[in-house]
């Protein structure tokens, strides 16, 4: 079995008395898609702050790459091949697909006077966008104007062509319809594939189990369990998010109807 990239181990976060994530164990093999799910206060989004470097554990281990690691700021995870694509994408509508994908990392040209080298940038954006299957009508195009299937691509695109190892996905497809929610989770497939290990945080099972290897539930800042695919079904699962036996006692009070 391979090694994984990154290991947290025991993840403990606190905030004053508030116990965000309470003894939280995960890990990410290359080429997986380990998927952590959780309803509405689970503790998701500290995790993956945490996983991302910008919380520090309170206590627990991070190893990445078989070494200990202690990630000081998201720059530092980033550095390191940790990706994370948010929610709201940090994109700019009004600016051309490719300004947005190379933003802050620009490619430049020139001897002495150095100026953004946008024919090259235009390449490499038609390149990546194609190899992740969407085929843009040119590479000044609005941002603004893709679905937002497709702009998940690009932010998903984007974090791979600078070096992600390990990418996180905070809830991508929770906004979007069947048709863009097919087309991301094709992206993820394609970015596995590549060897990249990927971390999908979601509430949603259906588009967990499409894509997912492995699967971890987070309740109220504690893992219930980890499962690899074909040793749990969407049933189970979503029974593990809901709260088990009080799911039961719900849907029995109301005639079996939740």
């Amino acid at each position: 079995m391979t090694d994984p990239i990154i290991h947290m181990d025991g993840i403990k976060k606190h905030f004053g008395n508030v116990i965000a994530l309470n003894g939280v164990t995960f890990d990410v093999r290359p080429g997986e898609c380990h998927c952590l799910l959780g309803d509405n206060g689970a503790g998701k989004s500290t995790f993956i702050k945490t996983m991302s470097g910008v919380h520090k554990p309170t206590e627990g281990t991070i190893t990445f790459e078989g070494r200990p690691m202690q990630f000081g700021s998201p720059r530092d995870a980033m550095e390191a091949g940790i990706a994370t694509v948010f929610q709201d994408l940090a994109m700019i509508p009004l600016m051309s697909v490719t300004r947005n994908f190379f933003m802050g990392r620009e490619p430049t040209k020139g001897r002495f006077v150095k100026r953004f080298d946008l024919e090259t940038a235009n390449r490499i954006t038609m390149e990546k966008m194609k190899s992740m299957g969407i085929n843009l009508r040119a590479p000044d195009q609005a941002v603004g104007t893709l679905s937002g299937g497709e702009r998940q691509t690009v932010a998903i695109a984007r974090a791979v062509h600078f070096g992600a190892k390990v990418l996180i996905l905070d809830e991508p497809t929770s906004a979007l319809g069947v048709r863009q929610t097919s087309n991301v989770l094709a992206t993820i497939a394609r970015v596995r594939s590549q060897g990249v290990g990927v971390v999908f945080i979601s509430h949603n099972v259906r588009h967990a189990m499409a894509v997912g290897d492995r699967f971890t539930v987070l309740n109220r800042g504690q893992t219930l369990g980890t499962a690899d695919k074909g040793h749990i079904d969407a049933a189970e699962l979503q029974d593990l998010m809901a709260g088990g036996q009080e799911m039961a006692k719900l849907e029995g009070s109301l005639g079996g109807t939740v």
